[in-house]
């Protein structure tokens, strides 16, 4: 490899990571002003979870007395791991210089890590709002991971790889073409991004009821920039989870290595594109259901796990045929 060619590639992978970072407020804000349109309401501008973070960055952080060093580095912690296993997706590239990183399961555990430390600083405090929040957190996660396991073993079947480059080459060939199992791994991969970003049915980000909040409730104590850092970790989770259903599950138009900057811009439209897409059909799901209990999270949760473990077995009998 020359040394032209690593300073390019090493300048797309940056650009990826900068683009899921100025990507990610935009797509929230997205999905909050298209519910307020089908709402019938005026709603905020796409742009405003730019302004609330600069407005939290701005803003001191309030720490309670008790808090400990833990409580102060979670925020950075859950940053930090969610924002590297958005940047290892191929959002509009692919086969990128650190794709051998790319793995799947590489990025669930990433996700698991980030969910753990909330967990951690939610109870760190010892108030009631962030023992409750935690333990529910880890029980859609006791689920929730499963079920996503399971959706990484059959795509990972299917493309004999779980590096997502691989699988983003594979399901772009002809040879994939419709299957059950690929249908079974989508539907479960929604319910799972669904529940993992605390969106409708699972839990309503826009309210702070105490009888229902999950994530919320375990970030009630942050303030200032560590808040920011929280919400921008939120936003770029839901983002991550976007562009790996999309990357899957739509792969046309992403970028192989040494694409060109005509190749690379217009994979990052048909990528924009899909973004919107995204945001759109999230918005109009969520205008048209309504929360449930949290008693019934397990059994939507659920439906993912047997959906993610059937199409492992199909792929199995399938081949054995």
């Amino acid at each position: 490899m020359s040394g032209v060619t690593l300073v390019l590639d090493l300048m797309v992978q940056a650009a990826q990571m900068a683009l899921v970072l100025a990507l990610a407020p935009l797509l929230t804000g997205v999905v909050r002003w298209v519910k307020a349109r089908l709402q019938r309401r005026r709603g905020a501008s796409p742009l405003q979870p730019y302004r609330d973070l600069l407005r939290l960055v701005r803003k001191e952080s309030v720490l309670a007395e008790n808090a400990s060093w833990l409580f102060q580095a979670v925020p950075y912690m859950v940053f930090a791991a969610i924002w590297v296993a958005a940047s290892l997706v191929p959002t509009f590239a692919a086969g990128l210089i650190f794709n051998w990183t790319a793995d799947l399961i590489a990025i669930v555990a990433l996700l698991g890590s980030a969910r753990f430390f909330l967990a951690l600083a939610g109870m760190d405090v010892g108030t009631s709002f962030g023992g409750i929040g935690s333990s529910r957190e880890m029980m859609i996660a006791s689920l929730a991971e499963p079920a996503m396991l399971m959706i990484v073993f059959s795509v990972s079947l299917l493309a004999h790889s779980t590096q997502l480059s691989t699988v983003v080459g594979v399901l772009q060939g002809p040879d994939v073409g419709l299957r059950v199992t690929l249908g079974m791994a989508l539907v479960a991969l929604v319910i799972v991004a669904i529940a993992e970003n605390g969106r409708i049915p699972v839990d309503n980000p826009a309210t702070h009821l105490e009888l229902t909040m999950v994530h919320e409730a375990m970030v009630l104590e942050y303030s200032g920039r560590h808040l920011a850092l929280i919400e921008a970790a939120s936003s770029l989770k839901l983002l991550l989870y976007v562009s790996l259903l999309a990357a899957v599950f739509l792969p046309f138009g992403v970028a192989g290595p040494a694409a060109g900057p005509a190749g690379y811009a217009t994979a990052l439209g048909l990528y924009l594109g899909k973004l919107l897409l995204g945001g759109v059909l999230l918005a109009a799901f969520e205008t048209g259901i309504a929360k449930m209990r949290v008693f019934r999270v397990p059994e939507f949760l659920g439906v993912a796990l047997m959906l993610g473990l059937l199409g492992l077995m199909l792929l199995f009998v399938s081949r054995s045929l």
